[in-house]
């Protein structure tokens, strides 16, 4: 099926939760999904930056429907006050499992005392997934954020926290391989538990702030950005074409649960988004229910599907 990005299917009446949606690709994902008449909530760890996000916003969509709840993925005490905060405010439409950290050159730890990025970018939001099941709507569409880094990845099930040969980028590609991990993995048991549930998945290509057009106050670029930036354009994108991807993955009527959207242009960096392939490493049935059971041991948090 063809896709225009400008056209996006209606989203009137449902409503979209975007972790991480106060900053780059996440708060294009939330403008997309408002424009289209979603109700957006921007989830993310700081109440200043979600309001700016959200004054931003409805700068670019007047009208927009938007609101925003505290979660900051690096803390599961704080992961389950807004699952608690978001059910009670009803039925989730669209999840968008968006929010991570990058690379930093020095391992770290969440509030639990996991390797930050796995932590976060992986084991949060497995949390925050299985404790809004029971929120989902009929036709709820879970959106995993995946990075082209998985491709080179291996996960180590006996170092799972990257506790010795501590390699920042590494430990990152892990942290976005056992994302789709778990994206499959819900996949087959909403599908086993008789769901219309649709779990997919996809990435950004190469996203870079320079070449996103200005968001006044989130996102104002100096007089030099532009120019900086233009010699990226060759293979890389905004992040509002980077967040295309992810509306399709969120939006699509006949996405399929397991499927992977990314961009179709030049090595997958930039373009319309289109269906992707994953690497062999994370369509491992196998690897995947054995890192379910593992995240399960370490959060706590238990799939009652």
């Amino acid at each position: 099926m063809t896709w225009d990005p400008q056209d996006v299917p209606g989203q009137y009446g449902r409503t979209a939760v975007i972790t991480g949606g106060n900053a780059g690709i996440g708060y294009h994902v939330a403008e997309q999904l408002a424009r289209a008449g979603a109700h957006v909530v921007l989830a993310g760890r700081s109440t200043a930056r979600t309001r700016t996000a959200l004054d931003a916003l409805r700068r670019a969509v007047p009208g927009a429907s938007a609101t925003d709840v505290r979660l900051d993925l690096a803390d599961l005490d704080s992961v389950r006050r807004a699952a608690a905060d978001l059910t009670a405010a009803g039925p989730v439409d669209i999840l968008v499992n968006n929010a991570g950290v990058t690379a930093s050159g020095t391992r770290a730890e969440t509030a639990q005392g996991f390797e930050l990025m796995f932590g976060t970018n992986h084991l949060g939001h497995f949390a925050l997934t299985l404790l809004l099941a029971p929120a989902l709507g009929p036709d709820a569409h879970v959106v995993s954020l995946g990075s082209l880094t998985h491709t080179r990845a291996r996960l180590d099930f006996g170092d799972l926290q990257s506790r010795t040969h501590y390699r920042s980028m590494a430990v990152y590609g892990r942290s976005k391989l056992a994302v789709l991990l778990f994206a499959a993995e819900l996949d087959r048991r909403l599908r086993a538990s008789g769901s219309t549930v649709r779990s997919v998945a996809a990435h950004p290509g190469w996203a870079v702030q320079g070449l996103t057009p200005a968001r006044p106050p989130l996102w104002e670029p100096g007089p030099l950005t532009a120019v900086r930036s233009a010699p990226l354009a060759l293979l890389a994108q905004g992040k509002d074409r980077g967040a295309w991807p992810v509306v399709r993955a969120a939006t699509d009527p006949v996405a399929i649960g397991g499927q992977y959207f990314g961009p179709i242009g030049l090595g997958a960096l930039k373009g319309t988004p289109s269906l992707a392939a994953m690497a062999e490493s994370a369509r491992d049935p196998e690897a995947a229910a054995r890192l379910w059971t593992a995240s399960e041991e370490l959060t706590g948090v238990h799939w009652a599907g």
